[in-house]
């Protein structure tokens, strides 16, 4: 439980300091990842897995969704075209919203995740904490 609340602390000093360039590409992250998903906490639970990430890499979150292949929505590198698709979802406004409210807990600390019509090779290594919607988590 302290682990969580370190994390939560440092997740919420993370939060407090995006910029709006750094919300944009971390609201078009969850809308792109799983915008489509209309699970309960889904889109949260991709921004757990970001907000976790951020903590543990020492890096932002708009760092973490940028680095290099982490994010398959990103994969193309075309981030000027993927963020004005995303700003045009209609879940826009309901990630955004997520991004800018307190964090959530819905993965048990989860900071990797991929569909579960995928096989990655790291998953056998790593505890999974729970499925929301087309996604499972890891930690």
């Amino acid at each position: 439980m302290k682990t969580f609340r370190i994390i939560l602390i440092t997740a919420l000093t993370v939060l407090s300091n995006l910029s709006a360039n750094d919300s944009d590409i971390v609201t078009a992250t969850l809308i792109l990842e799983a915008g489509g998903e209309y699970a309960e906490g889904a889109m949260q639970a991709v921004h757990e897995v970001i907000l976790n990430r951020a903590v543990k890499r020492r890096l932002t979150s708009k760092q973490v969704c940028l680095q290099r292949k982490q994010f398959s929505c990103w994969n193309s590198g075309k981030i000027a075209t993927l963020l004005a698709k995303a700003k045009r979802h209609p879940r826009w406004h309901e990630a955004l919203t997520i991004v800018h409210s307190a964090p959530t807990n819905y993965t048990g600390g989860a900071d990797h995740y991929h569909a579960d019509y995928c096989d990655p090779y790291w998953a056998s290594s790593m505890q999974k904490t729970c499925k929301i919607g087309r996604h499972i988590f890891y930690k």
